[in-house]
């Protein structure tokens, strides 16, 4: 079991998330930095989909009450054990009674931790994820506070440290075409990819919310409510978009710049506020590309992982 001491801004379990559900108004939830969940559970030979702690900036303490291993991944939260330093993208032994500890985050926004054989709370709908908006999932439906215990499965295996790179950070961000190009017209779509955003303070796990000081992209546009998904980006007539994430709603009537593309969605989670951002469009065969590009990455770390086993126990 692990103990929540303190909660810090948001600390939630998440998987990868609910699919299959939207068509009833449900959210995806799950990790927004999926390559980070998968590392992090792949160092501990746990399925990708094993539920993990996603902690938000950090300020937060966790205290375990038995042995395990964890990995860490994602940003650099400034973690402790016990008063010792740890670092992202490594795996550590925990021993029973071991407070894990968060400062503040030095790069990124979000750490992914990873416990061996995954937390262990109940599934809802396929996921173990917590869907905060919705009120449901995870341990009561909310991010995690104070006094709240976390279950896991006690290990007390050999532990030989592992760990892994994490896969490159992007500041320009590629997007599928806007399928509103008839409505928004041709000069507007050049302005958004050729502005310079900054984070918005009211960004969340719903969206990101972008702020740009030359008001180039405002309108007048309303249309019927339509689906949306993960990445799709808004433009409301304030001109300022929303990229929609993980606990994103499932419609919307603002018309649509473009989709972010799905190798590039999960550096929306470690963009702080006023971090800067740039879109360009890209093509289907470029997107595709992308995409085999980190699933390179991810299995080239599972080659050296199982590599590294198989010489072990040889």
């Amino acid at each position: 079991m692990i103990e929540v001491l303190k909660s810090g801004l948001q600390l939630s379990i998440q998987d990868l998330g609910r699919d299959g559900f939207r068509h009833l108004g449900i959210s995806k939830a799950g990790s927004l930095d999926p390559y980070a969940h998968i590392i992090a559970n792949r160092l501990l030979n746990n399925d990708d989909n094993a539920a993990v702690l996603e902690i938000t900036l950090g300020l937060c303490e966790l205290k375990f009450h038995c042995d395990t291993v964890i990995a860490l991944f994602g940003a650099d939260l400034q973690a402790t054990i016990n008063n010792v330093a740890i670092f992202p993208g490594w795996t550590y032994a925990i021993k029973n009674n071991h407070i894990l500890r968060f400062g503040i985050g030095r790069a990124g926004l979000r750490a992914y931790l990873a416990v061996k054989h995954g937390i262990q709370n109940e599934s809802i709908m396929g996921s173990r994820s917590t869907d905060i908006n919705s009120g449901f999932g995870g341990l009561v439906g909310r991010a995690l506070d104070a006094g709240d215990k976390v279950p896991i499965a006690p290990y007390s295996g050999i532990h030989r440290p592992k760990g892994a790179i994490t896969p490159p950070k992007r500041r320009r961000i590629r997007v599928h075409p806007s399928p509103h190009v008839h409505i928004l017209g041709q000069r507007l779509l050049k302005d958004f990819e050729s502005t310079l955003f900054n984070v918005s303070h009211q960004s969340n796990r719903m969206g990101i919310r972008l702020e740009n000081k030359q008001s180039l992209l405002t309108h007048t546009h309303s249309l019927p409510s339509f689906g949306v998904g993960l990445g799709s980006i808004q433009l409301p007539p304030n001109g300022e978009p929303i990229v929609l994430l993980n606990d994103g709603q499932t419609t919307g009537g603002y018309p649509l710049l473009g989709t972010v593309i799905e190798a590039d969605i999960h550096q929306f989670a470690q963009f702080k506020s006023q971090d800067t951002i740039e879109f360009e469009y890209v093509n289907l065969t470029q997107a595709k590309h992308a995409k085999q590009k980190l699933d390179a990455h991810l299995n080239q770390i599972s080659i050296a992982l199982k590599n590294e086993n198989n010489f072990k126990s040889g």
